[in-house]
């Protein structure tokens, strides 16, 4: 309890001084600079006077913390002050903020409390506002909520008072700067090789897909890497909301909906992108995430010509997936009968992958469905290779196993006339883990 205190102690004088320096650095620069540069130049001149200003100050300080502070005010005046410590660090996918007191990261898909704080909510705000002004937002009380994409492109999202009741609330998902590949899935048994080479060539074949999963289970990380399965001559449109999607081929035109302005003019949704991509002559069209009635116009645009298209939703199995497709082309067309966009919905998909993030923080491919119809009013599927999740060893890690289920996909001939061919000693493989 003594070693606690007394680190509490030293934490705060820490904090004290380094507030006292920074008000004296900002005292004498200029702060225009601060929002038109972020170099080396102006980075070693802030530090510089932060030294200068400190070696004034009486206080007890060790070299390491006489360093920590310098950096810290640098942070602070040019970066996301506390935060710049684990946006450097490779292994956050996820920093998650509930109030200055309180934050997290995601690393390996477990959550983990950091020792991480901002001195109070007035300095939280400060850091979100920084952020939201580079990119041409703005947050405050008439503007609570605000969604954005950073300058390297990391997706954010605050919600700040009267909205947020605990102190401001910041979520950033972060990309990591490394490539993810099919032979990366397939090494850490995220997606084994068999059924990555089925992916392969469903994408390659022009079958119309859909990637289910939660909130963080994978599902942009593997529709980045199905999308270099696309062939290199074909033009593809991607839509999304906040720009996340990192595509490595050729010929791509990448879109991004706009919210309203401040007047509450100029919002441009995703189901005004999906229409207006269809005049610009796309082969196919990849949609981030359905999420309202622009899914009405993404299975008209995979049944009239944009086949192979790929998008993303929300939703825990396939039959979710479904189930909330015909809610959104429900709110999309009104007057259709549930017969009808079950229908619509059959005729345009032909796949479905589900992802998912399992316990011990593994994110892996639990099913790959084809849709094969519709019967009786219901939209009929057959699983083609599920994972079978069977317990959690003493270290808590998942156990189970990838197998096919012996079905063979309708598609098969579609494959066989793009000149894909399927060993057919996939439909007998299993792989325990």
């Amino acid at each position: 309890m003594a070693l606690d205190a007394r680190r509490k102690d030293d934490e705060e004088r820490i904090a004290r001084v380094r507030r006292k320096i920074q008000d004296e650095v900002i005292d004498r620069i200029d702060s225009s600079q601060l929002q038109e540069r972020d170099d080396a130049a102006l980075r070693k001149e802030l530090a510089e006077a932060a030294r200068g200003r400190l070696e004034t100050i009486r206080e007890s300080l060790n070299k390491s913390e006489q360093d920590r502070i310098i950096a810290e005010v640098v942070d602070n005046l040019l970066g996301l002050g506390p935060l710049e410590v684990l946006v450097r660090d490779p292994a956050v996918s996820d920093i998650l903020i509930n109030g200055p007191d309180n934050v997290f990261v995601d690393r390996g898909g477990k959550l983990q409390k950091t020792d991480v704080r901002f001195d109070d909510n007035v300095h939280l705000m400060q850091i979100i506002e920084r952020i939201v002004v580079a990119v041409g937002r703005r947050v405050d009380e008439q503007n609570p909520m605000v969604d954005a994409r950073m300058k390297d492109g990391s997706r954010f999202n605050a919600i700040i008072a009267p909205l947020s009741l605990d102190g401001a609330a910041v979520s950033i998902r972060r990309f990591g700067t490394k490539e993810i590949t099919a032979e990366d899935l397939v090494r850490f048994n995220s997606c084994p090789r068999p059924m990555m080479t089925l992916l392969q060539g469903i994408v390659k074949a022009g079958k119309n897909t859909i990637i289910s999963g939660g909130t963080g289970s994978g599902k942009t990380t593997l529709l980045n890497v199905l999308s270099n399965f696309i062939p290199a001559d074909e033009r593809v449109i991607t839509i999304e909301d906040s720009a996340e999607l990192q595509l490595q081929i050729p010929h791509v035109v990448r879109l991004e909906t706009r919210p309203a302005n401040v007047e509450g003019k100029g919002q441009i949704e995703q189901r005004d992108l999906v229409r207006n991509s269809l005049r610009m002559r796309p082969d196919r069209i990849i949609l981030g995430e359905i999420r309202g009635g622009e899914a009405v116009d993404m299975l008209t645009a995979m049944m009239t010509g944009q086949e192979g298209s790929l998008a993303t939703v929300h939703a825990n199995t396939t039959r979710d997936a479904l189930a909330r497709f015909e809610t959104m082309v429900g709110i999309g067309m009104p007057n259709l009968t549930p017969r009808a966009i079950r229908e619509t919905i059959a005729r345009a998909l032909d796949v479905i992958i589900q992802q998912q993030r399992l316990p011990d923080g593994t994110r892996r491919v639990l099913a790959i469905t084809e849709v094969t119809g519709l019967e009786s009013n219901v939209i009929t599927t057959q699983d083609v290779f599920v994972f079978d999740q069977e317990t959690i060893d003493e270290e808590g890690r998942v156990r189970g196993k990838f197998r096919a289920t012996g079905v063979r996909p309708r598609f098969l001939s579609k494959l066989a006339m793009h000149g894909i061919h399927v060993d057919p000693a996939m439909w007998e493989w299993e792989l325990r883990i």
